[in-house]
């Protein structure tokens, strides 16, 4: 094993008992919450009480002006106080959902590794993009996770793709067929952009278009999570499937999933919350780029995902698929207007992005920011 291996295996297994705090000086908005970056079932804390907050979407575009504002202030008041709501009504079709975790098993099972590693990830931009192996989505954490990062690039989108003149499906994705399908999932969620970003923007008393051009178009992360059934091994390591974070992103599209696991973080009591949500809507979370612009008033706030809690379902895998919702590299992040008091200086997008993602990552990935 070479020293830089050897290394990052260290790393990874003293993360198993890390906390967040360890890694302070990567931050780029205030995070004062102190927590294990993985479930510590001595010291760890759960609320049971608290419900995260349904908003129905449809009410956004029904056309009724009351509605439309109840919308909004359940959306703006649930990112306001955990940074986390459920969104019901979106109008995508769900069945697609149903399909995509067929096709994400039949990529993870089905697909040998061989096959996968040529596509293994690299940064372009600000984000790592393509394959994760299993245990290697974070250099300071052993993830009980593969994924699969896929940004605006890797989709046939016509004209938005200003990266290639020429798309060609084979330099992204392992075999044919699964970028028009997974395609269906990327146009649907990119419908809910703008109104999403509308409704936050209106409810902090800001100009509600004031993103419109920057968000059309505009670049994501979308991910295929398989999280393998658990070993008796790495049950016994401390492991988890997915260490605590925050997302880098504005805010975050995550489907509900069939098998529980994810925990948000309560920071008013530091106390983990577990999150189930209903079958067919979406969990929508506000990351890094959210706080920094809204001057702290929506949080970026921690989640993970750790074990089943009955340890039967050990033996399921679990699939999700998240989308991350950017702004392009060149793009400045700033307070927005009419916000009292900015904390945050202007920054350009990618020195934002690599500089926090660098804990992930390792020191040379914001190196190359200009």
């Amino acid at each position: 094993m070479s020293s830089e291996k050897l290394k990052n295996k260290e790393n990874k297994e003293a993360g198993i008992k890390a906390f967040n705090q360890d890694f302070k000086k990567y931050d780029q908005v205030q995070k004062d919450q102190n927590y294990h970056l993985v479930e510590d079932k001595e010291s760890d804390e759960f609320d049971n009480q608290y419900d995260i907050k349904v908003c129905d979407m449809s009410k956004f575009v029904s056309g009724d002006k009351s509605a439309k504002s109840q919308f909004i202030q359940d959306l703006g008041s649930a990112l306001e106080s955990i940074g986390f709501a459920i969104i019901t009504g979106h109008g995508v079709d769900v069945s697609l959902y149903q399909e995509a975790q067929i096709k994400i098993a039949e990529i993870f099972e089905e697909i040998p590794l061989e096959e996968k590693l040529p596509y293994k990830y690299e940064r372009h931009g600000s984000v790592n993009q393509g394959y994760f192996p299993i245990k290697e989505t974070t250099v300071i954490h052993p993830d009980l996770v593969e994924g699969w990062v896929f940004c605006r690039r890797a989709f046939n989108l016509g004209g938005t793709n200003s990266i290639r003149n020429e798309f060609n499906e084979k330099d992204f994705w392992p075999r044919s067929g699964y970028e028009p399908f997974f395609r269906k999932i990327v146009e649907a969620h990119e419908g809910l952009i703008s109104p999403i970003m509308q409704s936050i923007l209106t409810y902090l008393g800001c100009d509600p278009h004031l993103y419109d051009e920057r968000l059309t178009g505009t670049n994501f992360g979308f991910r295929l999570n398989y999280y393998p059934p658990i070993s008796q091994e790495d049950d016994t390591s401390g492991a988890g499937r997915m260490l605590g974070h925050e997302d880098v992103d504005l805010f975050t599209l995550l489907p509900a999933q069939e098998v529980e696991g994810l925990q948000v973080l309560n920071r008013t009591n530091n106390k983990w919350i577990r999150l189930n949500s209903p079958p067919g809507s979406i969990i929508l979370n506000t990351g890094d780029y959210m706080q920094r612009i809204t001057n702290d008033r929506l949080p970026s706030t921690t989640h993970r995902v750790s074990k089943p809690q009955n340890k039967a379902m050990n033996t399921k895998p679990r699939i999700s698929l998240p989308m991350a919702i950017y702004v392009w590299e060149d793009e400045i992040l700033e307070v927005l207007p009419g916000l009292d008091n900015p904390k945050y200086d202007p920054i350009s997008a990618v020195k934002f992005h690599t500089n926090i993602t660098s804990k992930y990552y390792g020191d040379d990935y914001a190196k190359e920011v200009k």
